[in-house]
């Protein structure tokens, strides 16, 4: 596919006319008024859209190639209480960069804190826009090789209020509670069906270092 056919417009085709922040907290909200280039031609009207702005996250689900386990987590999530089942989620380890830190310094930093997971390798998994209609967030998630065999607890930054735990299972029950429903976190979604797809040859890769 030629490459013009699949990013028809760039930063140069759209304007800001007016930018103010009506809420800096934790996160900041941003109230755009914009426009932008129209695929048939000329500019669309000025429209005001508010944007949730925050700090880029970075994901690892880790994964011990002997044992075929991976390590997932469970925490409190004010913004699940809507959730029937319970605000409680199932997760793979996550965090932000608020040091200038590069995505697999996070990676190996929030595996160690949240879970007491210590990285001996990392594989990319994706970067993507986590919900680039309302929010700004950009994610990196990736695939940490860990041993799993004394893995587990509660972990977490007391400090932060966190209250995090950790448990092992075998991947394929970790891949079943997907397929069931039961994880309603798009990281962890994510990054376990990219192991489902690729995981005989992670195996290969990982188990010969």
């Amino acid at each position: 596919m030629p490459e013009e056919k699949i990013n028809s417009f760039t930063q140069n085709d759209y304007e800001i006319v007016k930018r103010e922040v009506p809420y800096q907290g934790i996160f900041r909200m941003a109230r755009y008024q914009l426009r932008f280039r129209l695929y048939d031609g000329g500019w669309s009207n000025t429209l005001t859209r508010e944007i949730t702005e925050r700090k880029p996250g970075v994901g690892v689900l880790p994964y011990d190639p002997i044992l075929d386990h991976v390590v997932l987590i469970e925490q409190f999530r004010p913004g699940a209480m809507a959730n029937p089942q319970s605000p409680w989620l199932i997760e793979v380890v996550a965090g932000i960069s608020d040091k200038g830190e590069q995505p697999p310094d996070i990676a190996v930093r929030e595996a160690n804190e949240e879970a007491g997971c210590e990285i001996l390798d990392l594989y990319p998994i994706c970067e993507y826009f986590v919900s680039p209609g309302g929010s700004n967030e950009y994610f990196w998630l990736f695939c940490g090789r860990i041993d799993a065999s004394d893995i587990g607890g509660i972990h977490g930054l007391r400090e932060e209020n966190e209250d995090i735990r950790t448990f092992t299972l075998p991947a394929d029950e970790a891949f079943m509670l997907v397929q069931e429903g039961k994880i309603k976190t798009p990281p962890a979604i994510i990054s376990l069906q990219w192991l489902q797809l690729n995981r005989e040859w992670l195996k290969q890769l990982w188990q010969t270092k």
